[in-house]
């Protein structure tokens, strides 16, 4: 990244938000989903990032709002066709993410932790990402359980799309996701390592 002030403005400048469906095989099934023998990826544009401390707003058209946390992957080094034996030196930064679903229309919102440099997560294919509905555990899983690991995606996604400096992975989520209701005060983290707090409200 080429700078602290465009780490914090993120939202401003980054171009593509890249996500992973169906990464953790409990998850799959708790959908009734098949379990996928390949990445399932869509893309999400930046409008869609929330700043914590500002609400997720359910939709007009939504009685359905579900919550997701997933691991964020930015790139700080971009690339085409990465060999998965170097693919963790194209990591810049990860995130704790909290994706939103919303009745056909995947991961509309999603709001984003505070920065972590990668040094403080030595091994990010075996941490523990979590989240909380008004102080209840709802989802509580380790990034050790992903069919496809961060390398093979960084990986299989660069060849292709080029990868970008700036680009958000979204690695997937873990099994327990369920509804959420305006006012409901929710939490999400990674580990004790860094936690992100924020409200439900109505557009």
């Amino acid at each position: 990244m080429s700078s602290a002030r465009n780490v914090t403005r993120f939202w401003e400048w980054g171009r593509k938000i890249i996500c992973v469906g169906r990464n953790y095989a409990d998850h799959a099934k708790e959908l009734k989903n098949a379990i996928p023998t390949e990445p399932v990826l869509f893309l999400k544009p930046p409008s869609a990032y929330v700043k914590e401390g500002s609400p997720i707003l359910v939709p007009l058209y939504s009685s359905n709002l579900h919550h997701e946390v997933e691991l964020g992957i930015v790139i700080g080094k971009g690339g085409t066709a990465i060999p998965r034996t170097s693919a963790m030196d194209h990591v810049g930064w990860l995130r704790a993410v909290s994706g939103h679903d919303s009745e056909g229309h995947p991961r509309r919102m999603q709001v984003q932790s505070e920065f972590i440099p990668k040094e403080k997560i030595p091994d990010p294919g075996n941490v523990r990402i979590w989240l909380k509905v008004n102080d209840q555990l709802r989802q509580d899983g380790s990034t050790s359980q992903m069919i496809f690991s961060i390398p093979f995606l960084i990986s299989y996604i660069s060849e292709i799309i080029t990868l970008e400096e700036g680009d958000l992975i979204l690695t997937g989520t873990p099994k327990g996701v369920s509804s959420v209701q305006e006012q409901d005060e929710l939490q999400a983290g990674i580990e004790d390592i860094v936690t992100m707090t924020f409200r439900v409200g109505r557009q």
